[in-house]
């Protein structure tokens, strides 16, 4: 459900039909400012923020975009660029030794295995599946700009599936293995 959360502006822009795109980045945006309001109120630190923070810049951006030039040829890009922009956030991420994916698994996890390697090491993995997602992604709505909006959707959809898919999965291994490892010592 974090997951949801923190992707749920992305969500919300890409579900609106692209001839609305002004009002998609603009309700985007709201709910990246109302998303990141909640967090701080709930005392979440701002460097856990990262995917957030670049959210409500990226939205606000392109709302601008949007309504000053609603017409502009950077429209069929969008999706692309939001691919990218989130391909940047998460890759930052990782640079700065703080991949998005951990402050997320830290609102489900136990504070006590937070600073375990197999934890830590397991955001740094799932972090890098979704930079790459978020790459692949990016090329290809970039190739399929004036495609078809179908065409468009399923590339974002599996942008977006593929590494949620993964996530769960590999979470499930390692608990397995975890837990195959504590029957073991016992």
């Amino acid at each position: 459900m974090s997951y949801l959360r923190t992707f749920a502006p992305w969500i919300v822009f890409a579900v609106v039909p692209p001839q609305y795109w002004q009002w998609a980045a603009l309700a985007a945006f709201g709910v990246s400012a109302l998303g990141i309001t909640q967090q701080i109120r709930a005392g979440q630190r701002m460097e856990a923020m990262i995917i957030d923070i670049g959210s409500v810049a990226f939205f606000a951006a392109v709302a601008v975009l949007a309504f000053a030039d609603p017409d502009t040829a950077l429209h069929p890009y969008t999706p692309a660029l939001s691919s990218g922009v989130l391909a940047l956030v998460a890759g930052a991420s990782l640079a700065v030794r703080m991949p998005f994916t951990l402050p997320i698994a830290k609102r489900t996890t136990p504070q006590e295995v937070w600073d375990h390697p197999v934890f830590i090491r397991t955001s740094y993995v799932i972090t890098s599946v979704w930079t790459a997602s978020f790459v692949i992604g990016c090329i290809a709505m970039t190739a399929l700009a004036h495609s078809s909006s179908g065409v468009r959707t399923i590339a974002q959809v599996l942008a977006f599936t593929l590494p949620v898919i993964f996530t769960i999965r590999y979470v499930a291994h390692i608990q397995s293995k975890a837990n195959l490892l504590n029957e073991s010592a016992s």
